[in-house]
Parts: structure tokens; C-alpha cells; sequence
């Protein structure tokens, strides 16, 4: 896709000599057909090499990927934790008082997190936050301490918050009209020992199922937050490397974040025999 866009990663703004053009193409094998590029990549990924960055000088995308992805791990972590510490919380108390005003208000909130795209959420963050109120920085670059990344990860936290919340709503009202939750009550424990002691893992299967693309979710929305906050993450390289026609870097953080979310699925298959003993091989 990025092959098929107009331009390539040595254009600029004065015209090179076609013979140094030339070289520079040959050196690279952007001279060859696509599909033997392709395969030339293919044998270096194979080997573990992500090929040299074609935009920026001296440095290979390992190199680029292994610089900036603990900023954009740290961002992500930082904002599934608050989404699930906020997600799980809101779909528990609106679970426990279904029907009621507090579940309609955080339906309602829940619908609008998941309606509004992240593009939208951030930079409204900052003209209200930033601009206006004038309460936090409005980009990671040029500011100082831990309130820079106040803003990113509650933008980033925002989706996902809602999605935990209506997915631990529905799994603890299916859990609480189980039989074992009735026998429960009928020994006299109280609707919070029960819930503590009985329905928590239960309902963690079906969020831990989600666990996964959620995780691969904020990885790929850190790329929206990253542009608009400033944060020199992997997922501000990525847009870097498709404006500037960068076809290892795309290709290269690709695959990076495509392993992620093979890893992380495969965790969550794993963890479900930890959560749910009739699933358990020996």
C-alpha cells in the first residue's frame, strides 16, 4: 500500500541527477519489480534483519523500534491499567444495580466512549484542557515532569473503559442469575463475599478474551495519540514512515506489533486454564 502511494523515500524538494537517483535506487533494489523486493525482505525478516531505515541516516528500524517502544509501552500499559481498574469498577456497580440510575448513567457514558473515535477525543483534550483551562501541557515535547502523559492516557484509556464496562456488566449479571451465586445466597453470604469470593473469576473469562485485541487496540491507537500529543513513540515513526515513504519502517513496525498480538493472544489462551479449572490440560 504505501509502494502504491505517488512519491518515494529519496524524493525532496530539489530533484536529485537522474544518475545519482539511479544509484541510490539500485543500492537500495528499489530498481527491482515489488515482488522480488518483497521476497528480499521476506529473507531478511527470516534472519531477524528489518532492514535500514531509508529516512533516517545510520540507523536500522530495529534500532529506531528498540529506542522509542518503551515510551509506547509505558503509554499503553499505564492506560490499559486505568481502563481496567475504572472499566471493571463501573461494569460491577452498574451490574449490581441493574435497572437503576447509576446502570442507565454508565450505559450511557459507556456508548458515548465507544461512539467517539479516539481522533476526536485527544484533540478536544487539548483545546479544553490545554488551550483553554490551561490545567496540563499540550504535547509531550517541550514539557517537564509526569503531567505530560496525564493527558495521552486517559485519551487512550477513554475507549477502552467503556468496552470493559458494558462487557463486566453483561458477564456479572449472567454470572449473578447462575445457580452456584443462588446456592450462595441461600447459605446467608452477603451479595459483596459472593462477588469476592465467587464471581470474580467467572466473570474475568469473557474480559480476558478481550484482553488481547484490547491490548493490540491501544498499541494502534498510541499511533493517533503519539501524532497528536508529540510523543516520540513508535507509533509517531509509523506515521513518519508512511509520510515519508519509508517502506521498511512501515513494514518493519508491522510485523513488530503483529508479533505483539500473536504473544499476547497466546498468553490469554494460556491464562484461561489459570481462571477456569474445567479448561485445564495436563
Amino acid at each position: 500500500m504505501v509502494h502504491a502511494a505517488p512519491g518515494g523515500p529519496f524524493d525532496s524538494e530539489r530533484a536529485l541527477p537522474p544518475d545519482v537517483a539511479a544509484n541510490i535506487e539500485s543500492a537500495f533494489h528499489l530498481d527491482e519489480p515489488l515482488p522480488v523486493q518483497f521476497l528480499r525482505y521476506l529473507e531478511g525478516v527470516v534472519r531477524g534483519d528489518l532492514g535500514p531505515s531509508y529516512r533516517y541516516r545510520d540507523y536500522t528500524v530495529s534500532e529506531i523500534i528498540g529506542q522509542a517502544f518503551p515510551l509506547s509501552i509505558r503509554l499503553g500499559a499505564m492506560a490499559m491499567l486505568l481502563a481496567l481498574m475504572v472499566g471493571v469498577s463501573a461494569g460491577m456497580a452498574a451490574a449490581l444495580h441493574k435497572n437503576t440510575l447509576v446502570d442507565r448513567l454508565i450505559s450511557a457514558v459507556a456508548m458515548v466512549g465507544i461512539s467517539v473515535p479516539i481522533f476526536v477525543v485527544a484533540p478536544l483534550m487539548v483545546l479544553v484542557f490545554a488551550v483553554i483551562l490551561n490545567w496540563m501541557p499540550a504535547s509531550y515535547a517541550g514539557s517537564v515532569g509526569p503531567g505530560r502523559l496525564i493527558m495521552p492516557i486517559i485519551a487512550l484509556a477513554l475507549p477502552q473503559i467503556a468496552y470493559i464496562a458494558r462487557l463486566t456488566r453483561a458477564s456479572m449479571i449472567e454470572v449473578m442469575a447462575s445457580d452456584f451465586v443462588r446456592t450462595a445466597r441461600a447459605q446467608g453470604l452477603r451479595t459483596l463475599s459472593i462477588v469476592r469470593y465467587h464471581a470474580v473469576k467467572p466473570v474475568m473469562l469473557p474480559l480476558l478474551s478481550y484482553m488481547g485485541p484490547a491490548i493490540a487496540a491501544v498499541l494502534t491507537g498510541s499511533v493517533v495519540v503519539e501524532q497528536v500529543f508529540g510523543i516520540p513513540g513508535v507509533g509517531q515513526f509509523f506515521i513518519s514512515g508512511a509520510l515519508n515513504r519509508d517502506y521498511t519502517l512501515v513494514l518493519g513496525i508491522t510485523i513488530f506489533y503483529s508479533a505483539i498480538v500473536i504473544t499476547l493472544n497466546l498468553v490469554v489462551d494460556l491464562m484461561y486454564g489459570f481462571l477456569d479449572p474445567r479448561i485445564r490440560s495436563r
